[in-house]
């Protein structure tokens, strides 16, 4: 049986990419706690195509 809990997947993509123009996106797919973390998450993620470190926000 499978369990019941709060962790959820969520798509994030990068911010800074988006604003570029360039074509392609960069996105991870990661988990998150609902109950803890009810807001929309950002971490620094590598993004290949601008070849940096980037801040990437959670989508829906």
């Amino acid at each position: 049986m499978a369990k019941k809990g709060n962790r959820v997947q969520v798509i994030m993509e990068c911010t800074e990419h988006k604003e570029s123009g360039m074509p392609g996106t960069s996105r991870y797919i990661t988990t998150k706690n609902k109950k803890n973390t009810p807001d929309r998450i950002e971490r620094k993620k590598y993004n290949p195509i601008l070849r940096k470190v980037t801040v990437h926000r959670e989508i829906k």
